[in-house]
């Protein structure tokens, strides 16, 4: 069994207790202060990905038998990332007051243009920043799943383009609040609209529903993302009620130019839009509640059904649509979906 080290503090609480490295993989820590210890002992059954060394520790540990990946530096994002982003870190570089600054400086702007500038081009991009792409997604599925061992994870899908003013955004939020409330651990795919709404009932799972109206209204301010206000007044809130509780958002690279919202505490940010999908609904084992939405979240809907219909995860994830009359006739999705699940298991845990 191998044992993964994230920080600095197990590697070396590893080494007092074991003494060496074998079947050990050490994950994007800068190593360069440990030259004593990495010196004396053997790297043999090791593999360092993108760790930072000092040259003669790195030749060191390969002719010993370690096998060191590397870092794949220059990046404004880390490919071997040891954990997953918090709105925080995504949002460095960002101006309260002004709005331009997100697309000008932030953590998130720059990855999203660097991500940009090779899909725009005609060709693939370069094998190394494929590579470290794919690497770097990696990371964040072996993250997630760390986050969410022993957690009953229930997801929230529905459209980007909910505003904050919207009777369903209270709705969402609200239905959000109370999973919390009851130990659900709330999964969202990340953006604006119904998917922020779920982040925010979450945050706020220790207030009551006074409060929760309360910064639905703040927050109406600036009822969409494109808003001057959208950021700032989600901070404000957030400085209102700080001890948020935990949920996560999933979002990706590849809907950049809608921004991760911030009430979640934890964000698995892909670049594959298709690793994301597959994995938000694959993790829901709870259920996925669908809040209105257009062709993405339609998608979302047959890709969960499809899921459910195969037993492809062993377990049945109850399939709630919010808004009977919405999934009847504006998006008459639940007619195809009840032919569909006629007869098989899955068609009892599917509501409206």
């Amino acid at each position: 069994m191998q044992v993964e080290i994230e920080t600095v503090e197990a590697l070396l609480a590893h080494l007092d207790a074991v003494g060496n490295l074998k079947k050990v993989v050490i994950q994007g820590l800068d190593l360069r202060g440990l030259d004593a210890r990495l010196l004396d002992i053997s790297g043999s059954g090791a593999v360092l990905l993108g760790c930072a060394l000092e040259p003669p520790v790195a030749e060191h540990l390969r002719a010993s038998g370690a096998v060191l990946f590397p870092a794949l530096e220059d990046r404004p994002y880390q490919p071997y990332r040891p954990r997953l982003y918090t709105p925080e870190e995504l949002m460095e570089g960002y101006e309260e007051g002004r709005p331009a600054s997100f697309w000008e400086s932030s953590r998130d702007a720059r990855i999203y243009d660097r991500y940009q500038s090779f899909r725009r081009a005609p060709e693939p991009p370069p094998i190394l920043e494929a590579l470290a792409q794919r690497l770097h997604d990696h990371a964040i599925d072996d993250a997630k799943h760390e986050l969410l061992r022993g957690e009953r994870p229930v997801a929230v899908m529905g459209g980007h383009a909910m505003k904050r003013d919207a009777p369903a955004y209270l709705s969402v939020a609200r239905i959000a609040q109370r999973l919390a409330q009851r130990g659900y651990f709330l999964v969202s795919g990340g953006g604006p609209g119904a998917m922020e709404a779920c982040n925010l009932g979450a945050w706020l799972a220790r207030e009551d529903d006074a409060a929760l109206v309360g910064a639905v209204e703040a927050l109406s301010e600036a009822p969409g993302y494109r808003d001057a206000g959208w950021f700032d007044t989600a901070l404000a809130i957030k400085r209102r009620h700080p001890d948020g509780t935990a949920s996560l958002a999933i979002p990706t690279w590849f809907y950049g130019h809608e921004p991760t919202n911030l009430f979640a505490t934890h964000a698995a940010k892909y670049f594959s839009n298709s690793l994301r999908e597959d994995g938000l609904l694959a993790i829901a084992t709870h259920g996925v509640l669908y809040a209105p939405g257009s062709a993405g979240t339609i998608q979302e809907v047959f890709m969960d059904a499809a899921q459910n219909h195969y037993g492809t995860f062993d377990v049945i994830s109850p399939m709630v649509f919010l808004g009977r009359d919405y999934w009847r006739t504006h998006r008459p999705v639940a007619p195809l979906l009840e032919r569909l699940s006629s007869g098989r298991q899955y068609a009892d845990w599917i509501g409206y």
